[in-house]
């Protein structure tokens, strides 16, 4: 199916090559250097997050076109396909193949939160990520645990999850240290019987102790996020 899909006709080819032009025309030297200290591949111009939503606008839902412009690997292109695709009318294992196929986090994070979110198999596939070791299946299994656990855990063992954490965390590559770290402030937040535990996990291993933040901002250093959000919640 995902072939036959990509063996479109010489209209969605041409449709490919202007998108990237004018993505192109769109970019900003400055906010592309800036992107590629962030992380993000050199194959990107540095288009306005804002201005790849209007395109979206546009364009509409085309499928068929978004699959051909993921095929780039551009990371404008990529980002405009999570806008304009159907997440229903991929398969489960399509959707995996696309999740591996990551180019850089922001387009992970907008993949997990406009295609994978709305995939009738999103749990199975969480299963499934939670045990790859893929670094961008890895990271979508884990912000989709972080997401479970934000809205009850049900059914989720969390003891266990503080003991993979604790674990796997320190040595995991950043791309999944992120999520992982998003799930263990989630579990402290949430879930006070196990605060305690969560806190003491992030302060042993101290990741983004240091993250500069701006005024007013909430650090993503574990024992500093959990403690602001309860504040707030009291």
């Amino acid at each position: 199916m995902l072939a036959l899909l990509r063996l479109v006709g010489t209209i969605v080819a041409m449709s490919v090559n202007e998108i990237l032009a004018q993505l192109e025309s769109l970019g900003d030297n400055a906010r592309r250097a800036h992107n590629t200290k962030a992380g993000a591949p050199d194959n990107q111009f540095g288009v306005k997050l804002g201005d790849i939503r209007e395109m979206a606008k546009k364009i509409k839902t085309d499928h068929a076109l978004a699959l051909n412009l993921w095929d780039t690997g551009n990371v404008e292109a990529q980002l405009l396909a999570t806008l304009i695709i159907k997440p229903k009318s991929l398969s489960a294992d399509e959707l995996d193949k696309l999740t591996r196929s990551t180019t850089c986090a922001q387009v992970a994070d907008w993949l997990n939160a406009y295609v994978v979110a709305q995939h009738p198999e999103k749990e199975a596939l969480r299963e499934k990520w939670m045990m790859a070791k893929d670094r961008w299946a890895a990271r979508a299994g884990w912000n989709f645990t972080a997401s479970r656990v934000n809205k009850g855990g049900d059914g989720l063992d969390l003891p266990a999850l503080l003991v993979r954490i604790e674990k796997e965390m320190p040595k995991a590559m950043p791309e999944v240290q992120w999520t992982m770290n998003n799930t263990l402030a989630a579990i402290g937040i949430h879930h006070p019987e196990h605060r305690k535990r969560a806190i003491a996990i992030g302060e042993k291993i101290g990741l983004y102790r240091d993250w500069p933040v701006s005024k007013g901002c909430t650090p993503p250093y574990v024992p500093v996020w959990v403690a602001a959000m309860v504040a707030r919640q009291g």
